[in-house]
C-alpha cells in the first residue's frame, strides 16, 4: 500500500503494566493486542499511574493507552 492511498483505521483501549518502567507497560500492552489484532499502526497514551508501597517506593506502572490499527 502507497501513502497516497486511503486508509481507515479503529482504536481501542488497553491497559498495560510493568514492574520496571512506563516503557515496560507501554509495550506490554502493545505485545498482547499484537497477538489478537492485525496492521498495528500506532498508539496514544492516556493516562500514567502506579501503585505506591507502604515504604514509599513504586512497585507497579499502569498505562492507558488507545492503539489504533488499520481495517482491512
Amino acid at each position: 500500500m502507497s501513502y497516497g492511498e486511503s486508509r481507515v483505521y479503529k482504536k481501542v483501549e488497553v491497559i498495560g503494566t510493568s514492574e520496571k518502567s512506563v516503557e515496560g507497560a507501554i509495550q506490554s500492552a502493545v505485545d498482547r493486542a499484537k497477538s489478537s489484532l492485525e496492521k498495528l499502526s500506532w498508539f496514544e497514551v492516556q493516562e500514567v499511574r502506579g501503585h505506591i508501597s507502604d515504604d514509599g517506593k513504586v512497585t507497579e506502572y499502569q498505562v492507558v493507552l488507545k492503539i489504533a490499527f488499520e481495517l482491512s
